[in-house]
């Protein structure tokens, strides 16, 4: 099926490129890093856990803590994180596990000593061995239940898995996503990072149905659509030509000039639907030459809520990008804040996101004191 990317821009997309980043009211921001806390999540050597596959202690989350979900509870702010084992040297050669933190003012954290989703000897086996349980967003139904999207990479294909839990501790897995639309077509594709669509109820983020289904934007090379009745099984959105149906792709010059890939659940505004997503630039001369080749930072693009495939805004200019030491240096040398989490805590929006693919930072947004972006340059 054809994959490629059409890259675009339009009028409606403009945006002040003044070193003072303004962003647009239908925007979210801008997200501020609480001084003297980052990151809230680093690595721990002395966790050990009985990995049920390789039938001995590993240190689950010794080498890099990253790319986390957030979700509220109970009044708590949980925090679940992707860490890497000591197993391999290099991006995607050690194993991931999920893991637990919670907070109560969304920055100091309290941990559990073990992983709350990995590879077991379980129905998921082939989808997630050796890779593991990869890059997690979560949200959550209005009668308490937690859907998270994970990716299982079993070092081959990488796709798009769905577990639930009621506790965010006993997690049960589901498999794939996209298993069994158009009698599996899309089992074996390459998927990932899933935005279910969200909105705001007495306070609470809870997930939302569109136009009757439950709603989620996904993918990495290009934003794509799916639905749903159950959360569980996922129909991809096809075009007139029976293909995918991109939404949003990447741009030449900008800061996602090589990837659009969702972030964290998206929301239904008084705008319309407003999703933030990460960007990577290129390395060649079609990159956006503010920024460093390869970085990866976060935009934000607007869909019409009665038609949720059109998009109606878009940021042309990143809203968050890597600014400290720690989020330019580590395991990603480019630089990286990537964005999964997003939770509504007292008033305020936390946004926790992976650091270099090392550790985990967090950024709040008060809609009381809207302030600009990061700086564009």
């Amino acid at each position: 099926m054809a994959l490629l990317a059409v890259l675009f821009s339009s009028p409606f997309m403009a945006q002040n490129k003044s070193n003072a980043n303004k962003l647009p009211d239908w925007a979210m921001g801008g997200f501020v890093r609480p001084p003297g806390v980052n990151p809230v999540i680093k690595p721990n050597p002395a966790t050990k856990f009985l990995c049920p596959m390789q039938k001995g202690l590993v240190g689950w989350e010794e080498s890099d803590t990253f790319n986390p979900a957030a979700i509220v509870k109970d009044g708590k702010i949980y925090v679940l994180y992707r860490a890497e084992d000591n197993s391999a040297t290099g991006v995607g050669k050690r194993t991931s596990r999920i893991g637990l933190a919670e907070s109560t003012d969304g920055i100091t954290m309290s941990f559990r000593d073990k992983p709350v989703l990995y590879p077991d000897e379980d129905n998921a086996k082939d989808l997630e061995w050796p890779g593991g349980c990869e890059d997690p967003r979560v949200a959550v139904t209005e009668d308490g239940l937690y859907v998270m999207f994970y990716t299982g990479w079993n070092r081959q294909v990488p796709r798009l898995c769905v577990a639930t839990s009621r506790d965010l501790v006993t997690w049960e897995k589901h498999g794939l996503a996209f298993a069994k639309a158009y009698d599996g077509r899309f089992e074996n594709l390459e998927s990932k990072s899933a935005s279910i669509v969200t909105k705001l109820v007495d306070g609470k983020q809870v997930i939302a149905k569109v136009n009757g289904k439950y709603l989620m934007y996904w993918g990495e090379k290009m934003i794509n659509a799916a639905t749903s009745d159950d959360l569980i099984n996922w129909t991809p959105q096809l075009n007139e030509k029976n293909e995918l149906k991109g939404l949003v792709y990447p741009r030449y010059k900008y800061f996602d000039s090589n990837l659009t890939e969702c972030g964290p659940p998206a929301i239904i505004t008084d705008k319309g639907i407003l999703l933030l997503y990460n960007g990577k630039n290129r390395t060649d001369d079609r990159r956006d030459e503010r920024y460093n080749a390869g970085t990866y930072s976060a935009g934000q693009v607007l869909f019409d809520l009665d038609n949720p495939y059109k998009v109606i805004g878009r940021l042309d200019v990143p809203f968050f990008r890597p600014m400290d030491d720690f989020e330019k240096s580590g395991q990603y040398v480019d630089g990286t804040v990537f964005i999964e989490g997003l939770a509504y805590h007292n008033k305020k929006w936390y946004l926790y996101y992976g650091c270099a693919d090392s550790m985990v930072g967090v950024a709040i947004y008060d809609p009381k004191k809207k302030v600009p972006g990061d700086p564009v340059e």
